[in-house]
Order: C-alpha cells, then structure tokens, then sequence
C-alpha cells in the first residue's frame, strides 16, 4: 500500500491534489499528463492510482473539495437564528471570499469542467444545484415575508450573483486594488440593493 504521508508529514492525496491544481491551471487540464502530475507531487502512478481512480477524479476533487466547504457555510448561514436579509447577505459574501481564496480551483473547473465524463458531470451539475437551490431558497423566504422584492423572480436574482462569482476568475487578482472582503461586501451590496423593495 502506499505511503499516505510525504517526509513533512503532507498526505499524499493533498499533495497530488495541489501539484494537480497547480498544473491544470498552468497548462490546463487537456495539456497536463498524469506523469507531470505524479512528478510534481513526487509519488508513484501506483500512489495516484490508488487515491484518484483517474485524471478525471482528480478534476472533479479539485472542484469538489471547495463546492463542499462552500455548501457547509451556506447551510451554517441559512440555518443561523438571524433576519433573512442578514443571512443572505452573509451567505452571499461567503460565496465570494471562498471562491477567491480558491480561484485556481474555480478558474480551473469553469475552463475544464467539459472534460468531465458525462457521469461526473452530472454529479458534479447536481450538487452546484443543490448549492444554488438553497440559496435561492433565502431569496425566496424574503420575499414570501415581505423583507425583498418579487419583481425579479428568485431564479434571476441567484443567477445575477452567481454570474458575478463565477466571472471572478477571469479578472481578480491578489494584490490588486480590492481585497476578497471588501469585493464581496460590494457584490453582496448589489445583491441586496436588486431585492430592495
């Protein structure tokens, strides 16, 4: 069996995951071997094989592992003892700051994802709709209690916001003018002013 640790202690499934990640968004996923991959991580095709049953669920981790730290906080935001427009504002700024302290990751997906098989892709389209149902679901509790606007259906405005995320990738940079907190104040602002009654 594989060795799960490296010398400093690093599993081998994070170490092939982050040599994976920093190749893909390098070179991209179609331009990335799998031998440049084990390389990288400085393990055996037998130690990735043994993780990752193919290049294919190393793409899908590497989405994977930050649509489920973004679903907790979600779920953490909606189930809070707090007003709807606090939640939303919340999840919706969340939403953001993780998705640029993963924007290999998210960059990489938005580029790749139709290298998927179509049964990965299908999981990976059911559990981002899982993600955006729930928020939705706050939009439209605001609205049924009269806190936001019903002129923009609830599908439109989660839409609007996730458009603004997933569009991240293409012109954040660390170090630019704006920090990941003070974007995602902004773009939870605009949220928030677009369901304003």
């Amino acid at each position: 069996m594989p060795r799960t640790t490296d010398p400093d202690g690093t599993p081998v499934p994070q170490r092939l995951l982050a040599a994976a990640t920093r190749l893909f968004a390098e070179r991209g996923y179609d331009r990335t071997s799998v031998q440049e991959i084990v390389e990288a991580a400085g393990v055996t095709k037998g130690a990735l094989y043994h993780y990752f049953g193919s290049k294919d669920d190393l793409l899908q981790e590497v989405y994977a592992r930050v649509l489920r730290v973004q679903q907790e906080r979600l779920d953490a935001f909606a189930d809070a003892d707090e007003p709807v427009e606090k939640r939303l504002r919340g999840a919706a700024a969340d939403v953001v700051v993780t998705t640029i302290e993963n924007l290999d990751d998210a960059s990489i997906f938005f580029r790749s994802m139709h290298h998927l098989s179509p049964e990965r892709n299908k999981q990976v389209r059911a559990e981002r709709r899982r993600y955006h149902e729930r928020f939705r679901a706050l939009v439209e509790e605001g609205q049924r209690a009269g806190v936001f606007s019903t002129a923009t259906p609830a599908d439109l405005v989660v839409d609007y916001h996730f458009g603004s995320v997933h569009h991240l990738s293409t012109w954040y940079r660390p170090g630019g003018p704006m920090g990941p907190q003070e974007v995602a104040d902004h773009l939870a602002d605009l949220l928030l002013r677009a369901l304003r009654p």
